[in-house]
């Protein structure tokens, strides 16, 4: 069995607590691996190595950090075949599935080959009499990231790449789920010609975690996962004096009007509620048609599509939809809140329980499930299940979807499907969700703007990659100059002084 290690310095260096964690492969249900979990004398450690390779990066001018970023990004590309396995293996993700996670990772880090134009100050000239102003930009210094499991490539370099193009280094803590992508992603980064300590992968626990947020050297801390721990980690880095982007949980919402083509409707739900077997933040988790007539065509169509979907491992020589969970743990969780929708009322018009594939048995595997007249006070409502369930809640009128995802908790991701320009305006304008999409179920903007939610999906005023990034990795100074009469008034000068 492997036993994989922490990256630091450029090199792989085994763990010294005799701690371990498990790496399973989520179709067979067997151990693949084992990752250290480091202690805080192993953090403090890395963190310490971290901070003196910072100092001559941070030196080093936007160019040059740009061209090691290019040339990462098209290694990247080289490899990505070889990252889609990786993720696949460990998260359980199809390949094509896969493959979308290294390539919008990829796009993040060809927005941070631009890293000079997005680094540049502002300048007044004669803001007073005789007085210029000006404001740069500079690294905050060591910063750290705390990435999830469902996505192995994008997270880390949403992470890695805007920071490290600032000019900080970066402590990478992947999830103990699924390190691998991460270790890989950082030997591709010193091929590119990263020195050695400005990017260091630390494997662990929560033990880790506390680690980086009580350090005094640890300036910055992004994380991605589920709402109390982003909550927790936003407010331990704050109490620090840290800055801090925390994203947490979602339940998003996909409002149906009458007027929208039900058909196109349809595939969206379908694949933005069942794609990575519903293991994402942005997934569609509760369709809400306008009118009984809507939610009896979209339920009618939804069926079919639901029944036609094929869950296997990546390994599988046939096409596939989406593959296991990533544990037994989250396995019987997703089906004890299906359980839970059955017992509170809910219609389960398809039943993904006890879904088993031959060979798998012990794989994490789950059919598809759809409920339809679901309520907002059913757990399989208020709680993120984070799993191959759609949830359908029906509603009389536009007022009353929208006032639905209003008074959500969450605010991820939302879209409508409509042909109606003013509904969907007006819904933009007014939902109190961070990233909308119109006639878009899964509404991930692209990666020159930024990507964010609202309410308790997100801790923190920035948002990850795009401007913001390097707004959030960056510290600003300004100069307020004046210079005195000098040289040029009463004095000769030519070149013959200067010898």
């Amino acid at each position: 069995m492997e036993e994989l290690k922490h990256y630091v310095n450029g090199e792989y260096v085994a763990g010294t607590t005799g701690r371990f964690s498990d790496v399973f492969n989520p179709a067979t249900g067997e151990v693949q691996a084992k990752v250290p979990l480091a202690s805080k004398a192993e953090v403090d450690a890395i963190v310490a190595k971290a901070a003196e390779a910072q100092v001559g990066w941070g030196a080093t001018n936007p160019q040059r950090r740009a061209r090691v970023i290019m040339k990462f990004g098209a290694l990247i590309n080289e490899h990505m075949d070889e990252l889609a396995e990786l993720v696949s293996k460990e998260h359980g993700k199809t390949l094509p599935d896969a493959r979308g996670d290294v390539q919008r990772g990829l796009e993040v880090v060809e927005v941070c080959m631009g890293a000079p134009s997005l680094l540049k100050g502002e300048y007044m000239n004669d803001g007073g009499p005789g007085i210029d102003l000006y404001s740069m930009r500079q690294p905050l210094g060591v910063v750290a990231g705390i990435t999830p499991f469902n996505f192995p490539a994008m997270i880390p370099l949403w992470k890695m790449a805007p920071s490290i193009a600032a000019g900080n280094a970066m402590i990478l803590k992947p999830s103990e789920r699924c390190p691998s992508t991460a270790l890989r992603l950082a030997e591709l980064f010193k091929e590119a010609g990263l020195p050695d300590g400005v990017l260091q992968v630390v494997n662990g626990d929560k033990e880790a975690v506390d680690a980086i947020l009580d350090n005094d050297t640890v300036q910055a801390v992004g994380f991605v996962g589920s709402t109390p721990i982003a909550h927790y980690i936003y407010h331990r880095a704050a109490e620090n004096g840290k800055r801090a982007q925390c994203f947490g949980g979602a339940k998003n919402h996909m409002i149906i009007m009458p007027d929208a083509d039900l058909d196109k409707a349809a595939d969206a739900l379908v694949g933005a509620g069942f794609g990575a077997a519903g293991e994402r933040c942005m997934a569609i988790s509760v369709a809400v048609p306008v009118g009984q007539e809507t939610a009896d065509a979209l339920i009618e169509r939804l069926i079919p599509r639901v029944e036609k979907l094929k869950v296997g491992p990546y390994t599988s020589e046939e096409d596939v939809d989406y593959g296991p969970v990533i544990t037994a743990a989250a396995k019987e969780r997703i089906t004890g809140l299906i359980d839970s929708g059955v017992a509170q009322g809910a219609d389960l018009k398809i039943d993904g329980r006890g879904f088993s594939l031959q060979g798998y048995e012990d794989g994490y595997f789950i059919g598809p499930s759809l409920f339809d007249n679901v309520t907002p006070d059913m757990d399989i409502y208020k709680e993120e299940i984070f799993g191959p369930v759609l949830s359908t809640v029906r509603t009389d009128s536009y007022a009353e979807a929208l006032d639905l995802v209003m008074k959500n908790e969450y605010g991820n991701g939302t879209s409508i499907f409509t042909a109606d320009g003013d509904t969907a305006r007006d819904f933009a304008n007014k939902v109190n969700v961070g990233m909308v999409g119109i006639n878009f179920p899964i509404p991930v903007p692209l990666s020159y703007f930024s990507f964010g939610g609202w309410k308790k999906s997100a801790f923190g005023d920035l948002n990850q990659y795009g401007a913001d990034a390097f707004r959030f990795y960056t510290k600003t100074k300004t100069v307020t100059a004046r210079w005195f009469s000098g040289i040029k008034e009463g004095s000769e000068f030519n070149f013959k002084q200067m010898d």
